[in-house]
């Protein structure tokens, strides 16, 4: 599922908008394609209450369970292993633009042609009451006309006068509307202002448009790895502020895996409004979501909904050949999300930041590609917690920390959870030698059914979770093994970089 990872090629995407006209001294939005919102893998068909078809990126993809990075490999499917790097390419980013045709469908009709000439034919008589409502309303058009003229006329032969016999009603008011914080509308405006508009470029001059929000008062700005890939060896990035001011900015960390990166701004200003961070673990089906971006290019577009399910499992990535996948439990949600989303902010009703738009789920292509498509509802977001982690990690090292179970698993559907390999890749052992999994008894074929009290269908499932924990939690891992089910618990590894 994706949001900002929005994978399948798209046709560039418009123009943003123009830099407000208070604003001289900004530089207008240059065209950009969207920021691919990728399409997510599809998800086992026995992951209970997964929706069909799989979402995609707006950005989307499983988690990572084993130690190292995984092999790279052609694509998911029977025997194809989770431990390989990427994993089977899911759809592509959302990226791309769209455009708008007349409703009324102009241009297209039948008729007399422009400049035929006709015969005009007299009058009927008419008779009765239509006649009489023909007379009334030239009479009134006369009237109203004539009036005009008078009433002209007598305001200027009375401009030299001391005197007046006009009175002048007096305009109708209905007072200052005033909008309270916990309205949409306070809500947009406090939150406006700490949201840019995200254009990468890379050295070849390809590139894209997505969204990020203020982190910290640094300049620190934090948005989906998708967004500003392009960027990363030798390209450009900018970031535009509603205000139309626009700075030149830097990749501080990337976590391809979260789908979650940091960039600076060069010479920030001094007055930025970090948004506040809310607890993703207490959202509830329900709550209130109020998301913002840049859909299609059109900047600080603000969009409702609410939270439609949480942990929903995602996987995820740009389509490309060389793309690696990006897994996370998800925040599902139904605020309008497009291409162009990925990277800004989901709110909630108070105004804190709940999640990171990433993946929307397309009906185009089977479900899977959302390069030409919208919204249809089913948008995916990381929660702020595991981002923010993420965040504060790329900030401090420029590398991201994985947690890790130490095994690697496939991501073979049907096979009732996430089956531990039964060989490795590259001459790397399924089960870690040492590793938590090992300490634990896991062995190759075990399938793993739930991890504490989140019920793990598939190899991507797992990987969502585990990542959803930092290194050194301690989990209970329950799995089956010659048909009887067991518990341990482990300690979670780390493994650094996306290498």
């Amino acid at each position: 599922m994706s949001t900002e990872n929005e994978g399948t090629v798209v046709p560039p995407a418009p123009s943003a908008p123009p830099v407000p006209v208070e604003s001289p001294a900004a530089s207008p939005q240059a065209t950009a394609t969207e920021a691919p919102t990728t399409p997510l893998p599809p998800v086992p068909s026995s992951a209970p209450g997964t929706p069909e078809p799989e979402p995609a990126y707006a950005d989307q993809v499983p988690a990572y369970a084993s130690v190292g990075a995984p092999e790279t490999g052609q694509g998911a499917g029977p025997g194809h292993e989770a431990g390989a790097w990427p994993p089977p390419p899911p759809p592509s980013y959302m990226d791309g633009g769209g455009g708008a045709s007349y409703a009324d469908g102009a241009g297209g009709g039948t008729g007399t042609p422009w400049g035929a000439t006709y015969d005009q034919q007299p009058p009927k008589p008419k008779s009765g009451r239509g006649g009489l409502f023909a007379a009334v309303l030239v009479a009134a058009l006369v009237a109203g006309g004539l009036g005009g003229g008078l009433g002209y006329t007598l305001a200027k032969d009375n401009d030299d006068s001391t005197t007046s016999t006009t009175v002048s009603a007096a305009q109708q008011s209905g007072g200052d509307l005033k909008r309270a914080a916990g309205t949409v509308a306070g809500v947009a405006a406090k939150a406006l202002p700490s949201t840019v508009t995200i254009e990468a470029e890379s050295s070849s001059g390809e590139g894209g448009t997505g969204t990020g929000f203020v982190f910290d008062t640094q300049g620190h700005i934090v948005t989906n790895n998708h967004v500003v890939a392009d960027a990363v060896d030798g390209g450009k990035l900018t970031a535009t502020f509603p205000d139309g001011k626009k700075y030149d900015a830097e990749i501080v960390g990337h976590a391809q895996g979260y789908d979650v990166a940091v960039i600076k701004l060069k010479n920030a200003p001094s007055d930025l409004q970090p948004l506040a961070l809310g607890d993703s673990d207490k959202v509830a089906v329900g709550d209130s979501t109020i998301a913002i971006g840049a859909p299609f290019g059109l900047s600080n577009t603000v969009t409702t909904g609410i939270i439609s399910a949480k942990n929903r499992p995602v996987a995820s990535s740009d389509g490309s050949a060389s793309s690696k996948a990006s897994y996370m439990s998800a925040l599902q949600t139904d605020a309008s999300i497009n291409p162009g989303n990925s990277g800004g902010p989901l709110l909630d009703a108070a105004g804190n930041v709940i999640g990171i738009n990433s993946a929307i789920q397309s009906s185009s292509s089977g479900g899977l590609s959302t390069g030409q498509s919208g919204s249809i509802g089913l948008g995916f977001a990381i929660p702020i917690n595991q981002a923010k982690y993420v965040a504060q990690q790329l900030i401090k090292t420029g590398k991201p920390v994985y947690a890790k179970i130490g095994a690697s698993v496939t991501l073979t559907e049907g096979t009732g959870g996430a089956q531990i390999s039964q060989k490795g890749t590259d001459a790397a052992d399924p089960v870690e030698s040492g590793g938590p999994a090992a300490a634990a008894g896991l062995k190759p074929g075990d399938v793993i059914t739930k991890l504490d009290d989140h019920v793990i269908d598939s190899g991507p499932t797992l990987i969502g979770e585990i990542w959803t924990h930092k290194p050194g939690d301690k989990v209970q891992i329950t799995y089956e093994r010659d048909g009887k089910s067991k518990t341990v618990e482990l300690t979670l590894g780390s493994r650094e970089g996306d290498s």
